[in-house]
């Protein structure tokens, strides 16, 4: 088991070098990437996935992911990829809407915590307690005094998250003005985009410095040792997907829990007087 489980941690260690290799290509060799090439590395890296939920479960660790970044950036389509091949039962995703009136009257990190993870989870917040230094902080919508007293807090929460035993891992989706415009025009006009885009969004892309001044500030005040921030280049979508899910398969020391492969049962006898066809009253027809 030992000699699997460190052929799987070089599997995915290696696979995180590629992706970091590609990384460092400029623009247009990274565009190159076919999506036979891109859905072949993504395969792999989703059979880790698989390989840490179990290891999750087995032996009951606490894991919160934050997806943080600029709008378009792609923090949902890292989430997807993420959660395409995994039970949502480990691998849980929280999005909350903006607060209610009862939300606001509460400790400002209060509605958070209620998702935070138990025994065996795995919690990723696309987007987080950080909204508090970004859009809260850019549009108005926190005093001052709320905002200073988040800067203050903050660091000493994570601390006491982490020490409580939770791995707690924060990544930030960095994309730039051309390509977060490319992204907004192609929103605008594919009706089955249109609705990622919002009113909020519309206001970053008109902010885009106010936002940059947001966050060179907190990166000063919570990029820490106990839990650093994670920057994904993210103005090629695939090699950010790659990047961000290959860097943390690299950083939990999951080991491979062996599967016990079961023996089907032989089915029990059909009962005298049921019949081998069941005779249903509606049956959705087939597409024609």
């Amino acid at each position: 088991m030992a000699k699997k489980s460190k052929k799987r941690k070089e599997t995915a260690t290696a696979a995180t070098k590629e992706a970091q290799a590609s990384a460092q290509q400029p623009p247009e060799q990274k565009s190159k990437m076919s999506r036979k090439d891109y859905e072949a590395e993504l395969e792999k890296l989703q059979v880790e996935l698989v390989r840490l939920q179990e290891w999750v479960k087995a032996t009951g660790e606490r894991i919160i992911i934050i997806f943080e970044g600029r709008d378009a950036a792609g923090k949902g389509g890292v989430i997807k990829r993420i959660t395409e091949r995994v039970s949502p039962r480990v691998f849980r995703t929280v999005a909350l809407p903006a607060p209610t009136e009862r939300e606001k009257s509460q400790i400002y990190i209060q509605r958070y915590m209620r998702h935070f993870p138990a025994a065996g989870e795995i919690i990723m917040f696309d987007r987080s307690w950080y909204n508090r230094m970004g859009v809260e902080r850019v549009m108005g919508f926190c005093t001052d005094e709320e905002y200073d007293n988040f800067v203050r807090v903050c660091p000493q929460l994570e601390r006491e998250i982490v020490h409580s035993g939770i791995r707690l891992i924060k990544y930030f989706f960095d994309v730039g003005q051309a390509e977060q415009e490319r992204r907004f025009k192609a929103r605008i006009n594919d009706p089955m985009r249109q609705w990622k885009l919002s009113p909020m969004d519309l206001e970053s892309f008109r902010l885009w410095w106010d936002y940059s001044d947001a966050i060179d500030k907190m990166f000063i005040a919570t990029d820490t040792d106990y839990a650093p921030w994670y920057v994904v280049p993210s103005d090629n979508k695939r090699q950010a997907r790659l990047n961000c899910i290959s860097h943390l398969l690299s950083i939990i020391p999951y080991e491979t829990v062996q599967f016990e492969k079961p023996v089907l049962p032989k089915r029990k006898r059909r009962p005298k007087g049921l019949s081998e066809t069941r005779t249903y009253g509606r049956i959705v027809p087939d597409r024609s």
